[in-house]
């Protein structure tokens, strides 16, 4: 990946969760990150 790639992507992911925490004060952010721990634990135990 190069560096232009690597500053849109992240810029894109940044205008994304300040987006989220403006229009719905971080709901989406909150719920995603419950899903990321399930999912973690979930693997762990299939490990």
């Amino acid at each position: 990946m190069s560096n232009t790639l690597a500053i849109i992507r992240g810029l894109l992911i940044t205008i994304a969760i300040v987006a989220d925490v403006i229009l719905t004060g971080s709901t989406n952010i909150i719920f995603l990150a419950k899903k990321f721990t399930d999912m973690t634990e979930w693997l762990a135990f299939w490990r």
